[in-house]
Parts: C-alpha cells; structure tokens; sequence
C-alpha cells in the first residue's frame, strides 16, 4: 500500500547558473548546469526546464544527460536574458543505488544575477545555486 512505498530524498545534486565567455556569441552567456556532489555516479540523468510567470509560459526542454561521475557536472542548457524575469524551474530524474530518485529545482524571477553568486561545489566557480 501507500505506506509500503518508499520515496527516496535527493540529496548533494545540484542546479547552478553561471555566467560565463561564450566563444561562439563572442559575449557573457548564462549556462545552467547539474552537479553531481554524490560519491557515486548518477545514471540515466534527465532535465526537464520550463520557464513561467503569471501571464508567460516557455516550452518544455527535456535533456537527456546520460551518467554523471561523482564530483562532477554536465551542462544542461544556455539561459537567454529574457528568461531570468521568470520563475525557472529544473524537474531532475535519475537513478542511483538501484533506485529512482526526483526533484524539481525554482529559481524564482529575478534571482538569477551576480549579486546572488556563491562558490559553487564541485565546479570552482561562482554562480547561483539552487539546493
């Protein structure tokens, strides 16, 4: 029954925005990335993105990661400007210690911006950090 079902808690993965040179635009560019602080790898990793407010919504972007090593990071998609004045969210899936793990990651409008950045684990860049 209900009670039987076991939901695992996601715990040291987590969704960051940095700002970063883009050598293909030539200019600053904000990169959203997955990190993988576990001590074992994640599989069959899948982000799903969607930004929205009151009035907006943008289209569903589902990436297909792959495995993430411990201690590392895979890039999940370039923000344009326009979308950080909406609420950006990441649903997270994967599996790990035989089992299916999921979390949805917000970062509410306007939070994405430099005077939020942190040192980021894992990575050795400042970005912003969502847990």
């Amino acid at each position: 029954m209900k009670k039987d079902i076991e939901i695992p808690i996601v715990a040291n993965v987590y969704i960051a925005v940095v700002k970063e040179w883009d050598e293909e635009f030539l200019a600053q560019s904000w990169n959203s990335y997955i990190i993988n602080d576990r001590d074992i790898a994640i599989e069959m990793v899948l982000v799903v993105t969607k930004g929205y407010d009151r009035d907006r919504k943008t289209s569903l972007l589902r990436h297909g990661i792959g495995t993430i090593e411990p201690k590392s990071y895979a890039k999940i998609e370039m923000l344009q400007e326009a979308l950080l004045e909406m609420n950006n969210e990441f649903a997270v899936t994967f599996f790990a210690d035989s089992k299916l793990y999921e979390k949805k990651y917000i970062f509410r409008k306007h939070t994405i911006n430099e005077n939020a950045f942190q040192d980021l684990p894992v990575m050795n860049q400042r970005g912003v950090l969502v847990k």
